[in-house]
């Protein structure tokens, strides 16, 4: 998928011109740990352009249910549904996403994909990238054992850079 028909689409979805630069960004950090033959660098640029396309519809942690939804009914990839629908922190389990008020399904990365997007998109903040120790620091609220699901993923997606 082209990066023009990613971009339309999250126009389409209501996308602010704020959201779109964020996603490039996310896009162009994900990539840089996409060198690998067994990772699908065109997997990761639509994934990771598309990941926040919920986001004409919410702000909040909803916005990667309903982008999956808007995914769906755009007729895209599962794949791509998939990093769309996996891309908050580092996952949230069906029980987390119960006790959140979202339909109650895993929702961790599984792939190499997924986990690259996640782990990108928790390193940009608005379109500058940051560090890890900034993220953590952003998630200081977050229950300790989604905290450590982030260290944790972003040690494993790290060691592809």
């Amino acid at each position: 998928m082209r990066e023009s028909d990613c971009i339309s689409l999250l126009r389409r979805a209501g996308c602010t011109e704020g959201v779109i630069a964020h996603c490039r960004a996310v896009r162009d950090l994900a990539l840089t740990y996409a060198s690998d033959p067994l990772v699908d660098r065109d997997l990761i640029e639509a994934g990771a352009l598309l990941h926040d396309i919920g986001r004409g519809v919410t702000h909040d942690l909803h916005h990667a249910e309903a982008g999956g939804a808007i995914c769906r009914s755009f007729g895209l990839d599962g794949a791509i549904v998939a990093i769309v629908e996996r891309h908050i922190g580092a996952g949230l389990t069906a029980d987390e996403c119960s006790l959140l008020g979202l339909v109650p399904r895993d929702c961790v990365p599984k792939t190499l994909e997924e986990k690259i997007v996640a782990h990108a998109d928790n390193l940009v903040k608005g379109t500058r990238i940051i560090t890890m120790e900034e993220r953590l620091a952003h998630a200081i609220a977050l229950p300790v054992r989604q905290r450590r699901r982030i260290c944790r993923l972003g040690l494993e997606v790290e060691l592809f850079k």
